[in-house]
């Protein structure tokens, strides 16, 4: 066989991770994290709701006169 051979290429494999072991701060601190980008991402879902500035846009300047 030559080295060249046609066809796609497979992707290589990603090594398997390793399970961390977590201590018990670790695991506070991570679910503390969680919590506060849930409430962000609520947030940001109440303020998007409102409509303050959505569906003003940009005018386009120009066009037909």
């Amino acid at each position: 066989m030559s080295s060249k051979q046609g066809g796609k290429a497979k992707p290589l494999k990603a090594p398997k991770q390793e399970k961390k072991e977590y201590d018990e701060n670790e695991k506070a601190f991570l679910q503390k994290k969680k919590e506060e980008e849930k409430a962000l991402k609520d947030l940001r879902g109440k303020a998007a709701g409102k409509g303050t500035f959505a569906g003003a846009g940009l005018k386009k300047s120009g066009g037909k006169k």
